[in-house]
Order: C-alpha cells, then sequence, then structure tokens
C-alpha cells in the first residue's frame, strides 16, 4: 500500500505571531532550522517505504507559497488541494481521503498538521511503521504523545493498558484538564497527549465518516466531486465545502468510532503553541538567549529575539519574547506569551488591517511585497521567477512606473516591447495594456510605484495569461 502524506496548514498561527497573518502563519516561516516547519514536515518523512508525493491542503490564499516551499525541497508534482473556506480537520481528511481514492487504489493517509516539530525522526518512524500495520487492518490510529510534564495546554488520551502490536485501545478523549487533574493523569502511564495526527486507510475513513459524520461527508463528497483545476491546483467547490458542518476530526469521529488505537509517540514533539515554546526547543547561547536576525545584546538573558526587518539592541532585559517583523514589533514576558491571542481580537474589533493582510503576496510568477502605502501611492518589489511572466494586463485607475534594481526585464507597454536592464524603468499610463517577464537565467526585480485614485489588486483586467487566469 501506497502512504499518502496529508499535511493540513490552513491554520491562521494567532496563538503565536504578534500579529495574526504578519507577514505569514508560522507554518511557513524558517522558526527551529534552515527550513520552513511545513518544509521540515515534508523531510522528516525521508526514508520511509511506498511514500507517495505529499498531498497539502491549504487555504487559497496560500497555494502559490506552498507550491514555492515544495518546490524549494524538490518536490516537483505535491497534490495541493485548496479549501474555499475553513471547516476544521473532519471535512479537510474527508477531501484528502476522497482525493487520495482518485490518485491511487488502497492509500493510507498519514495525516500531519504542518506546524510541529519532531526531533527524534527515528522514533518518528517506528511509531509509523506501527500505525501502517494498524492502518491497514482498518483501524482508525491516532499518536498519542508521551507527556513529559502536567500540561494543561493539551488535549488527552486515556488508552487501554493491553499493548496490541505496539497500539493500544482508546479509551477516551479527554478535555484540556485543570492543573490538578492533568497532575493526575501525569502520574499515570495510560494518559497521552492528543498530538492532532493521524493513520488510516482512504477507504476506512471515507466509510466512517459516512456513518457517524453523513452531512460531513455528503457536502464534502460533492465538493470534490465538482472540484475544478486551477492551474496544479486542486479547487474544492465552494458552495458544496461551505455547507459542510465545520467539525474536528476528534468530534466528528475519532470519539464515536469502536475502531481507534493510539500508538504513543516519544519523539520530542512539540506543536509549537507559543514563542515560549519555540524558546524551549531552540539553541540557545552562554547567557540562555535564543536570537535570530541582526540583533546586539547587552546584559540580557534568557530571551528571544527574532528580528527579521531592523537591527534589534537589549540592554538589561530579561526573560522577554521580542519578535520584529515589517508589520509589527511584540514585546512580551515569555510567561505570557500565549496572551497573544487577545491582542488578535482586539485588532480585529477594531478593524485593522494588520489582523487579516500580508505584506508579501505569493503569485504564480513569484511574490511581491508591498513595501509602502500612502494617500493615492503604493511601492511595491516584485520578483520574477526565472522564465515567469506576469499577465498582459490593464489598470482603469491606476498609473505605474517600474525601476529594474535586479535581472533584465523583457516588457510590454502599449505597442511597444523592449528589454530593461538594472537601472532603467518605463511609465506605464492609466488604461495602457502592459506584461513584464523574465526570460533570462537569473531572478528579476522590479521596484513598482502605483499612483491613481485607487490601487486595489481587483483593478485588473487581463487579456493574456500564462497561468489560465483570464476571465471567459
Amino acid at each position: 500500500m501506497n502512504i499518502i502524506p496529508v499535511i493540513l496548514s490552513g491554520g491562521s498561527g494567532t496563538r503565536l505571531w504578534p500579529l495574526s497573518r504578519t507577514q505569514h502563519p508560522k507554518q511557513y516561516l524558517s522558526l527551529a532550522s534552515d527550513h520552513s516547519l511545513l518544509q521540515e514536515t515534508i523531510l522528516r518523512l525521508q526514508g520511509l517505504g511506498n511514500l507517495a508525493n505529499p498531498m497539502v491542503v491549504c487555504n487559497v490564499e496560500h497555494r502559490f507559497l506552498v507550491a514555492e516551499q515544495c518546490r524549494e525541497i524538490g518536490i516537483q508534482n505535491p497534490i495541493i488541494l485548496l479549501e474555499p473556506v475553513g471547516r476544521n480537520t473532519a471535512p479537510a481528511i474527508m477531501a484528502a481521503a476522497l482525493q487520495s481514492n482518485k490518485q491511487l487504489e488502497d492509500a493510507i493517509l498519514l495525516v500531519l498538521s504542518a506546524d510541529h516539530v519532531i526531533q527524534d525522526v527515528q522514533a518518528f518512524h517506528t511509531a509509523i511503521d506501527i500505525a501502517t500495520q494498524q492502518a491497514q487492518v482498518g483501524q482508525l490510529v491516532t499518536f498519542g504523545i508521551v507527556p513529559s510534564e502536567a500540561n494543561t495546554g493539551y488535549g488527552y488520551i486515556k488508552s487501554s493498558k493491553d499493548k496490541i502490536g505496539g497500539a493500544y485501545q482508546v479509551e477516551d478523549f479527554v478535555e484540556k484538564p485543570d492543573l490538578k487533574t492533568a497532575q493526575s493523569y501525569y502520574q499515570q502511564n495510560n494518559y497521552l497527549w492528543n498530538s492532532g495526527m493521524f493513520m488510516f486507510r482512504a477507504d476506512t475513513v471515507i466509510d466512517e465518516l459516512s456513518e457517524y459524520a453523513p452531512e460531513i461527508s455528503q457536502s464534502v463528497s460533492t465538493a470534490v466531486n465538482n472540484a475544478t483545476l486551477d492551474i496544479d491546483f486542486i479547487r474544492l467547490d465552494e458552495q458544496a465545502f461551505s455547507n459542510s458542518p465545520s467539525d474536528s476530526i476528534d468530534y466528528a469521529l475519532m470519539e464515536k468510532s469502536n475502531k481507534v488505537v493510539v500508538v504513543p509517540l516519544n519523539a520530542q514533539w512539540s506543536d509549537i503553541g507559543s514563542w515560549d515554546a519555540l524558546y524551549d526547543i531552540s539553541q540557545k547561547d552562554n547567557n540562555q538567549n535564543v536570537i535570530k536576525g541582526d540583533v546586539i545584546v547587552q546584559d540580557t538573558t534568557n530571551t528571544y529575539i527574532n528580528a527579521n526587518h531592523h537591527i534589534v539592541a537589549t540592554i538589561g532585559v530579561d526573560n522577554l519574547i521580542i519578535v520584529d517583523t515589517p508589520n509589527a514589533t511584540l514585546v512580551a514576558s515569555r510567561d505570557k506569551s500565549k496572551a497573544v491571542k487577545a491582542i488578535v481580537e482586539q485588532l480585529r474589533s477594531d478593524n485593522r488591517h494588520e489582523a487579516g493582510q500580508h505584506r508579501k503576496v505569493y503569485r504564480p510568477w513569484g511574490w511581491y511585497d508591498s513595501i509602502e502605502t500612502g494617500d493615492s501611492f503604493q511601492v511595491k518589489r516584485l520578483h520574477i521567477k526565472i522564465g515567469a511572466k506576469l499577465s498582459l494586463q490593464r489598470h482603469s485607475q491606476r498609473a505605474e512606473h517600474w525601476v529594474v534594481v535586479k535581472g533584465i526585464a523583457s516588457v510590454v507597454n502599449g505597442d511597444k516591447s523592449f528589454t530593461l536592464q538594472k537601472g532603467q524603468s518605463t511609465y506605464i499610463p492609466i488604461g495602457v495594456k502592459h506584461s513584464l517577464a523574465n526570460e533570462e537565467k537569473e531572478d528579476l526585480e522590479v521596484i513598482e510605484v502605483q499612483s491613481g485614485v485607487y490601487l486595489g489588486e481587483d483593478d485588473i483586467e487581463r487579456f493574456e495569461d500564462i497561468y489560465g487566469r483570464v476571465k471567459q
């Protein structure tokens, strides 16, 4: 049987980030290594047998970022399944199972979250081998983390005392406990943290969800059957998927089925639910600081500092979380870092754009970074990949000025076609058709200055597009 890794990557990361979706959710950033958490999730599976190309279930807005991150680690043909709206893990897994049946017969799904850290890869592979054997005979497998402390931040799984083939029957799923209850669980040997990772045959989980969650099954089946191909992405039908109840796989199925077993996992696992949790797993200097980016410290101890925009300097501080990004700066006590969500909710209630907008946006041709925005103007940095091309388009409410700062640009501006070298520029008046391409063997970067009464992304009329985005 082939194992299809199913990576769930639809979260907004509000527990971790100083502002919800500042730059990108945590799974897409390099936090614990040189690779992003999404990339690490895929790479740590290397060495497993019968492994098929991964399937990533993600938000529509993240599709080009996911494709680029897969390409960076040599995954050329991932299956990228696009959720039109968030409906929690049960509909996402049902969609993945149905799509898997279209790709392969007798597929086993290994369902993983894109924002976990697992440091003992060999122990993880051993647990997967045990889970594979259980899944082959029709069991629904969940991975339970062997607790390292009495933690109140996780749900717990109560397992039976008797081991069967390296797994245990699940007796109960328990909500996040208070401290006294968590201490009681920790002293017992049959309570595990609920990791949110699973393994089962695609046909088994389809059958079980059809029985225990028929509304989810029916809606998602329609969404998959009516899905459309968008470049290399599979776009689930929006109306049908939106009709599905929003429910986790635990509530919808795992707590109801009599086929559920748990495989213990003791592999230095963390879901990095807060900046303090990231501090705990990161390498520290002699003063117990975690330093990332352009940082100068004096008389600083026990502090996490991440500077990915400006230089950050600290003097005489202790036990802090300091994160500087292009959109926001967070300063918090380490023991209060889980309270970020309250700030995010305040931003949303105040209708602040920082709560929902990315400064850096990925497109099929590369990405753009909104450097500066003001009254009737916007400045962007465009990064165009080798062989990529922006659509032939025009704008009805803005003019643009392009300045090449790296590479050579192939430009269409009205009825003229020409190239621009580094340092050269061109002006595109309102209403003039234009296009930009990189036909060279190095990346192209252009500074784009927009001016006009309206600068929204919906002021684009496309005429030709190699990525199929022209509306018929």
